[in-house]
């Protein structure tokens, strides 16, 4: 029987995700928000926005209408901004089955409340739920985390949309589940894994586009790989504290969804935020570098919420606060860096 999957967001990650899905078998509707780019794509079978050039698969049929996609859906992928989902998914919820696994796509930590991309999906879906559903079990944990996963790794969405073989992880506290999430995305280009640890996963995927902002900044002062080197390793140790304080496991920092996803983000001129941070590196202001950026790099806001969350678990995260402070207080980059690079000695470990 094919697999009837909803992706919401049309942009460049949520088209070429749903690339991958139709590759795999599934029969997918993709959701947007503008109908006339709706309709562009239906009529053009490409998203000319983003890949103009990427013919879609037929089994692809997008949709300005919610309930349309998420009507009879067993997967429903969620890649919009993250700072809308709440709201977003608010609507959406009762328009799915109640027994739908919804998969973050999404890369940001909320703004205000701290809280992972998968938090905000249990508060929604457990609201939404009838009487009784989802409740905590006797563990603590609720039975909603069979419902929810996340999928995250190196996964730069240009080069999937190009079919260029790559692998990502598929994180959800059921293992069963994020085994069915596998099988409907594994193609002959995109190999994903699984995983158990859906809070490493999620702080590996948030933080390394602050970190990718800072390595950007340092591009565009015109400062050379040391200084980047220096920035990606020390970011790593900055999201793996976090995860430690957070119950995360410390070996998913060194995989897919840790270093691989900072490496990649960290190093290509296709990552959002890596250009961002080279924009504001040359000289550019917030506001221009926001003006002159086509899409969403989810590390300007997020930013402040992983700073926020390492007050909240009492994690020092010198870089993190380092990039609030240029992209948000206005401090010059040449005197962030220099501040940075004048604190105390220490330990590595």
């Amino acid at each position: 029987m094919t697999v009837r999957c909803a992706v919401f967001g049309t942009g460049s990650w949520g088209t070429a995700f749903a690339t991958v899905l139709a590759d795999a078998g599934c029969e997918v509707a993709l959701w947007g928000r503008r109908p006339e780019l709706v309709a562009a794509i239906n009529a053009g079978r490409a998203n000319p926005e983003y890949f103009p050039g990427l013919e879609l698969p037929r089994s692809v049929t997008a949709t300005a209408d919610p309930a349309e996609a998420a009507a009879d859906a067993e997967f429903v992928f969620l890649a919009i901004p993250s700072q809308s989902l709440r709201a977003n998914l608010a609507a959406w919820a009762p328009l799915l089955r109640p027994d739908a696994v919804l998969v973050s796509l999404m890369k940001g930590i909320e703004l205000g409340t701290a809280k992972r991309m998968s938090e905000v999906i249990e508060e929604i879906v457990v609201k939404s739920a009838p009487d009784g559903a989802s409740k905590p079990a006797a563990d603590g944990a609720s039975a909603a985390h069979g419902r929810i996963a996340v999928l995250s790794g190196p996964n730069l969405a240009g080069e999937i949309a190009a079919r260029q073989p790559a692998a990502s992880v598929v994180a959800c506290r059921d293992e069963a589940v994020a085994r069915r999430i596998q099988a409907a995305c594994h193609t002959s280009y995109f190999r994903p894994y699984t995983n158990t640890d859906v809070v490493g996963c999620e702080l590996g995927g948030a933080v390394k586009n602050v970190i990718a902002l800072a390595v950007g900044i340092a591009g565009g002062m015109g400062l050379g790989d040391n200084t980047k080197a220096s920035l990606i390793t020390r970011g790593l140790a900055e999201t793996t504290r976090l995860g430690l304080a957070m119950g995360a496991d410390p070996y998913t920092f060194a995989g897919l969804a840790g270093m691989g996803d900072l490496v990649a983000t960290c190093s290509s001129p296709l990552s959002r935020n890596n250009t961002f941070g080279r924009n504001l590196g040359r000289g550019m202001s917030l506001a221009e570098t926001i003006a002159h950026t086509r899409q969403t790099a989810e590390g300007v806001k997020s930013c402040e919420s992983v700073a926020d969350l390492g007050r909240r678990h009492g994690v020092d995260m010198p870089i993190t606060e380092t990039v609030v402070d240029i992209v948000h207080n206005g401090k010059p980059p040449l005197v962030a860096v220099k501040e940075l690079m004048s604190r105390s000695a220490k330990p590595e470990r």
